[in-house]
C-alpha cells in the first residue's frame, strides 16, 4: 500500500534540519520566512535574546498586494529590508523555513538583498 506524504510534516523536518545549523545573534540575526496559503510573513529574530527585531507581512498597510504571490513577495522583501536598515541591521542569516529556495521564497530573498540586506 502506498502512503500519501504529509507535506507539512516534511517541511517541518526540513526546517528542523536547517535550524540545527543556523542561529541568529545580535550581530547577525536570522531572517525567518513563513508562507501560508494566503499570506507571507518575514521576521528578523535574535535567537540569543529570544526577541523579534523587525517583521513584515502581506497583512501590513504598506503592502499593496494582499496575496501570497511573487509580486507580494517583492513588496514584503523590500519592506523588511527597509525596516531592518532603520534599526541598523545590515547582515542577516537567511532561514528559508524548510521551503525550497524557489518562487516566492527566492523573490523575498532577492528583494531583501536589493533593499540593502547582506546574506
Amino acid at each position: 500500500m502506498v502512503k500519501k506524504t504529509d507535506r507539512k510534516m516534511e517541511r517541518t523536518r526540513r526546517h528542523i534540519r536547517v535550524r540545527r545549523k543556523i542561529s541568529g545573534t545580535a550581530e547577525r540575526p536570522r531572517l525567518c520566512v513563513y508562507r501560508s496559503n494566503t499570506n507571507l510573513y518575514v521576521q528578523i529574530i535574535d535567537d540569543v535574546a529570544g526577541k523579534t527585531l523587525a517583521q513584515a507581512s502581506t497583512l501590513d498597510k504598506e503592502v499593496k498586494t494582499k496575496y501570497a504571490n511573487k509580486a507580494a513577495a517583492k513588496e514584503v522583501g523590500a519592506l523588511i529590508a527597509k525596516r531592518a536598515i532603520e534599526k541598523n541591521i545590515e547582515t542577516v542569516v537567511f532561514d528559508r523555513g524548510g521551503y525550497i529556495y524557489h518562487g516566492v521564497i527566492k523573490e523575498i530573498a532577492e528583494a531583501a538583498r536589493e533593499g540593502g540586506l547582506k546574506f
